[in-house]
């Protein structure tokens, strides 16, 4: 009788169901269910796929600059409205509003940090900020970072994350273009090194201007890289672009980017590049493992010209030991 004259089932019954974020994603490229923290804690790329999700600014410094060495420079540089532009918003609005979202003045973030204990000049554009586009501002710290890199004789390295120029601020965005290439000039002239590192999506006027001109350029796996996208070239030409056009595979397939590097690998890779390129003074090691890692493959899998253009390295370097 004692399990009828029960008044309150044992069993919490929920009489209305909570509305709330789980935890859980459905991953855009395979479709799998995964625990939001697995990503978090797998660089924010899928732990079943690999796929590679966009990073804010900040956690693409975090992921890079070694731990508390990051020192931002140019935050006094604000975006304005000097065309007074306008079209289903006001640009002053439109900026409020990237600002309040992504918790930054700009699209981009420059400073000094140090990689692996080497000291660099590192920007970094961030998608979340107006689709990272390049306005007067981003092309102004830019211009600044790359010019104090050059005072301090420091390596630079930027990440691009870009739809391309600004157009709220029309001619003065493409001007970035042109000067952000003659601050890379006068870096190559001082004869330090600049590294261009790209991700998805890099489009447009950064694709056109210093996105393209690294001394190395690193792209992330499956990013998309072009002036103007798919959609946009197909329509133009009227025919069906190929399968994995405007990936970084292709990219590398037909010789814009010199290696792709996953997010796991992408700070050690890079420290072994600034090594290649800064501190020639070191003895030279003939170290079959760093060259694999530099190049993805053995030298004995490597194309002939490069290895005569490796063997004329070393000897170069044999001369010179000599002399001195």
């Amino acid at each position: 009788m004692g399990l009828f004259s029960r008044n309150q089932p044992k069993i919490k019954v929920q009489s209305t169901k909570k509305d709330g974020f789980s935890g859980w994603v459905k991953c855009a490229e395979c479709q799998e269910l995964i625990h939001a923290s697995e990503i978090q804690k797998n660089l924010h790329c899928c732990p079943k796929c690999n796929h590679h999700y966009r990073l804010s600014a900040q956690q693409r410094v975090h992921i890079l600059a070694d731990e508390e060495s990051f020192v931002e420079w140019g935050a006094e540089f604000l975006p304005t409205d000097p065309l007074h532009f306008k079209d289903t918003e006001a640009y002053n609005e439109r900026l409020r509003i990237a600002q309040e979202k992504s918790g930054r003045t700009e699209a981009v973030m420059v400073g000094a940090c140090r990689v692996h204990g080497m000291p660099i000049a590192l920007g970094v554009l961030d998608f979340t900020f107006m689709a990272g586009s390049m306005g007067s501002v981003v092309g102004e710290r830019l211009t600044l970072m790359i010019e104090r890199a050059i005072l301090q004789k420091l390596p630079v390295v930027i990440v691009s994350a870009s739809g391309g120029a600004r157009m709220q601020e029309s001619i003065l965005s493409l001007m970035q273009m042109a000067k952000t290439a003659a601050a890379l000039a006068k870096l190559h002239e001082a004869h330090l090194p600049y590294i261009s590192i790209l991700t998805n999506p890099t489009t447009g006027g950064v694709t056109a201007s210093f996105a393209s001109l690294g001394d190395v350029i690193i792209a992330e796996p499956d990013a998309l890289i072009a002036f103007a996208g798919p959609r946009v070239v197909e329509q133009t030409i009227g025919q069906k672009l190929p399968p994995g056009a405007q990936k970084s595979e292709f990219l590398l397939e037909k010789g814009m980017v010199d290696c792709i590097v996953e997010r796991h690998q992408l700070k050690d890779r890079l420290a072994l590049v600034l090594q290649y390129l800064t501190g020639n003074e070191r003895a030279y090691e003939d170290d079959e493992e760093n060259l694999r890692m530099l190049c993805g493959q053995k030298s004995s899998h490597l194309p002939q010209k490069l290895k005569e253009l490796l063997a004329t390295a070393k000897e170069e370097w044999s001369r010179e030991t000599v002399k001195s």
